[in-house]
């Protein structure tokens, strides 16, 4: 194997791969790049046997072949280099020299066939959908996700594709939000829960893309995601494929948790709520966590006391004609929603002080929130 490649190009994909490898693993393998050179590209592929992710970059091959190195020292040693061209070749037995200008590196590598394979799936459901629809579902819910691991069928993203939309539905037990987007979805169906990590990669993966599609194929078992490479200043080529394994269980009913019956829905301005509870949260306390949430006549405040730091309080107009009332809410659990959404106006539906509040937008996009005991 020998190949040329771009320094900048070779660097960016290897810290793009060595994301999901992680730094204690027992097994040597795990902690390599497996690095396969083909007909004018150069293969990247790491995996953790949980999360496995492959991507394409443009090289000058002179001679094929495939070996792996460790990920973490290549990735470190790339960037240093001198020259804007990097040349990497197998010099012996599982030997690896990377020269680039005046600096030359021998790595030790392992050959190929100890690593694990990419896994193909078998009886899979698949659909496709645009990256940006994806990403933006993603950074509606994801932040809602449960790090609570007693509660693992909580711990990631549910995706659901049915009733010819794709919903995505995230919780933790005192918050869930869900985003859904028109889809053909057809008989075929399906829904899985994908692991917190592999949502973090994913919306990592999403970010670096560009306005091409995302291919969703999974089972019982694994999904593959395979994003189309839709700009190539980074010298990606063709596609980025991430596969994982699936979280194993059933996700609760999600609709339940919806109330049917909100009583009040207030239209809101998003930044100024935001801006509002921010200032509230600087005198939140460990003792302390809740924000109280007063609707007037035509008024909405927000304050917020603890004996540690003092008091804050915030009042905004608002449109709302209603009997007082007062909830206390953590105001994370509000803000998270407000700041993963774009739109200028949002709705606040509430009943009581005992009941959820519900965060909404003028599409399809929910977070309820459960309240806070108030002291006052």
């Amino acid at each position: 194997m020998k190949f040329k490649i771009n320094r900048k190009h070779f660097s960016s994909a290897l810290g793009q791969v060595s994301n999901i490898v992680g730094t204690r693993s027992t097994i040597p393998i795990l902690g390599n790049v497996l690095i396969n050179a083909q007909d004018g590209t150069v293969s990247l592929t790491t995996s953790n046997l949980d999360v496995a992710i492959r991507l394409f970059i443009k090289a000058e091959v002179l001679a094929p072949g495939v070996i792996t190195l460790p990920v973490k020292r290549l990735a470190a040693i790339v960037p240093s280099l001198p020259s804007e061209e990097v040349t990497v070749e197998i010099c012996g037995d599982n030997r690896v020299k990377v020269a680039s200008g005046s600096s030359t590196f021998q790595l030790h590598g392992i050959a190929a066939g100890e690593f694990p394979p990419l896994s193909q799936l078998a009886n899979q459901c698949s659909f496709s959908l645009e990256q940006g629809v994806l990403s933006k579902l993603l950074r509606k819910v994801a932040y809602a996700q449960s790090t609570d691991e007693n509660r693992y069928t909580l711990n990631g993203v549910f995706f659901n594709f049915a009733e010819q939309n794709l919903t995505l539905v995230a919780t933790d037990g005192r918050r869930l939000a869900t985003a859904a987007h028109p889809l053909e979805v057809g008989a075929q169906g399906g829904s899985i829960i994908l692991p917190a990590k592999t949502v973090a990669e994913l919306q990592r993966i999403l970010a670096d893309g560009g306005n091409g599609e995302v291919k969703v194929e999974f089972n019982e078992k694994q999904v593959s995601f395979i994003v189309q490479v839709t700009k190539d200043d980074k010298g990606l080529v063709d596609n980025v494929q991430l596969v994982s394994k699936v979280v194993e269980g059933t996700f609760p009913n999600f609709r339940q948790v919806i109330p049917k019956e909100t009583v009040n829905r207030v239209e809101l301005e998003r930044q100024l709520m935001f801006d509002a509870l921010k200032r509230a949260q600087l005198v939140v306390s460990d003792k302390s966590t809740s924000v109280k949430v007063t609707f007037a006549e035509n008024s909405l405040d927000i304050s917020a006391s603890s004996s540690e730091f003092g008091e804050a309080n915030d009042k905004l107009a608002i449109a709302y004609e209603g009997e007082p009332v007062k909830i206390a809410f953590n105001p994370k659990y509000l803000m998270d929603p407000l700041e993963a959404l774009v739109d200028d106006k949002i709705y606040f539906e509430f009943k009581d002080e005992m009941s959820p509040g519900v965060v909404k937008n003028s599409e399809d996009f929910c977070c309820v929130v459960m309240p806070q005991r108030s002291s006052q």
